[in-house]
């Protein structure tokens, strides 16, 4: 393959520059280091890094995704998780088209340009990686730009595609490149850190990414839902934890995982875990707990806090922190696991469509997936605690929507959206989640948000579209369901 080289003034977001937003998020905008010269390489590179970065930040992992899924409680501030939301949170993740996205279309624009040197397996990760990204952008927001975007100096008023036409443009996105992938084609030399160019497993999050895509549409669209997910599984979906989709960070700085370089000493300040999480996780002997959540500074107990509390009369050291391994500096960015796949062929199956086995064999396999994922390894243990949790097909939708936000812990955003979507209890029926003592957005009538506000910034600039989108799905606040919700 020849090198191929543009020289354009493009944004590539070298690991210090996401690295320094946790502490001086005005600083985002800004990047002393932009190069003249850009490859596939570094451009994918930056465009995995940069996402995986702004998805898994503070601002929008902690202060949004992992409060909105009730995993974690704040330990003293509690505005975030009564759902006042925070400029900085919102530009964050919004900036995902102009780092990540911008990225990727380069790489898209390259190969069009020259498809010898820059092949179709290079264009076919890159829009692989769009559709992952503005699934996200969609499901926290609704309505967003999509076919007009990207035009950087050309268009900075682009218009807003409709949500649900988005996600049929992103299933014959997936489908066409399921077609141009050739594992014995050209390739990145260097740069793709997910699967280091294996076509094979790009294959399978390809479809896994489809199924995620059917199964979130399959309340409001069950007729449009299941031949979409038929194809996925039908094609090849994740069928091992050596499938999950991950970007690995490194221990030395700035390489870290955000979490880790937002605490300093790895030792979180912002959050405790939930008195939700921590219940619910006792009451079923969930062997996870020990790994999701440390014992108390006070007195080694795993205890929760009230989410959305408020006032308290008990210091925050009486309550547990997150797990270790979440704030470990290696801790990966997770694209999707593998255990998600199996919660969502469960979800299938029980639904009635065709997926190859049973809704209990695949809500078992979930767990199972899940429990590796966190390294819990003892057989006996991991038999008794599905025992202790089976599946039941009248139950289905608590029984399948609780173990997988379970399985989805620190994927805040994803777990936030199958909160909203499956609106799963305890087995049985027995709430699980808890409404804040005080909610700061009167527009939250449901106890929690079923999307994000569009950013003000946006609003400034490009009002006329900004507003637009707002009244076509029905109001821009946090209260507004989206179209799969509907």
């Amino acid at each position: 393959m020849k090198h191929a080289i543009i020289k354009k003034g493009l944004i590539l977001l070298l690991p210090v520059c996401l690295a320094a937003c946790t502490k001086n998020f005005d600083e985002l905008n800004r990047d002393p280091t932009r190069p003249t010269e850009a490859t596939p390489e570094t451009l994918i590179t930056g465009a995995e890094r940069s996402a995986s970065d702004i998805i898994y930040n503070n601002f929008v992992n902690g202060r949004v995704g992992m409060l909105y899924a009730q995993y974690w409680s704040q330990s003293q501030n509690e505005s975030h998780s009564q759902y006042m939301l925070e400029e900085s949170s919102n530009n964050l993740l919004w900036n995902l088209y102009s780092t990540a996205l911008t990225n990727l279309d380069e790489i898209i624009k390259m190969h069009n340009q020259d498809p010898e040197a820059v092949p179709a397996n290079e264009a076919a990760i890159a829009n692989i990686l769009s559709v992952w990204i503005f699934q996200v952008l969609a499901d926290v927001y609704g309505n967003i730009p999509y076919s007009n975007a990207l035009k950087g100096l050309e268009n900075f008023t682009a218009s807003y595609d409709d949500a649900a036409a988005i996600y049929d443009s992103l299933v014959n996105r997936i489908n066409t490149q399921l077609t141009r992938f050739d594992e014995s084609g050209g390739n990145f030399r260097s740069g793709e850190k997910i699967f280091n160019g294996d076509i094979a497993k790009w294959r399978k999050l390809a479809n896994s990414l489809k199924l995620r895509i059917g199964i979130r549409m399959a309340d409001v669209a069950p007729d449009k839902a299941r031949p979409i997910i038929e194809a996925a599984i039908q094609d090849g979906v994740m069928t091992a934890n050596t499938d999950n989709a991950l970007f690995p960070y490194l221990s030395a700085v700035p390489d870290q995982f955000p979490f880790n370089q937002e605490s300093g000493t790895g030792i979180p300040n912002d959050y405790l875990v939930s008195k939700t999480l921590v219940d619910y996780m006792q009451s079923i002997q969930d062997p996870r707990l020990p790994l999701y959540a440390r014992p108390a500074t006070s007195d080694s107990v795993i205890r929760g806090k009230v989410y959305g509390l408020g006032a308290f009369g008990n210091d925050y050291t009486f309550y547990s922190y997150p797990g270790v391994r979440p704030y470990s500096p290696t801790f990966p960015g997770i694209i999707m696991l593998k255990a998600e796949v199996d919660f969502a062929l469960a979800e299938a199956a029980a639904r009635g469509f065709t997926t190859g086995s049973t809704a209990q064999e695949h809500y078992n396999a979930g767990i199972r997936s899940s429990m590796a994922f966190w390294q819990v390894t003892d057989t006996a243990a991991i038999n008794a605690y599905i025992a202790r949790v089976p599946y039941l097909q009248s139950d289905w939708r608590n029984r399948i929507g609780s173990q997988k936000w379970l399985a989805l812990y620190m994927q805040g955003l994803q777990a936030w959206f199958e909160r909203t979507r499956l609106e799963f209890r305890k087995p049985g029926g027995e709430s699980l989640f808890v409404t804040p003592g005080t909610i700061l957005d009167q527009s939250v009538t449901a106890g929690v948000p079923y999307r994000l506000t569009y950013p003000i910034t946006e609003g400034n600039i490009n009002s006329e579209n900004y507003n637009a989108a707002g009244a076509a799905i029905g109001g821009n606040t946090k209260g507004t369901k989206l179209w799969w919700n509907k």
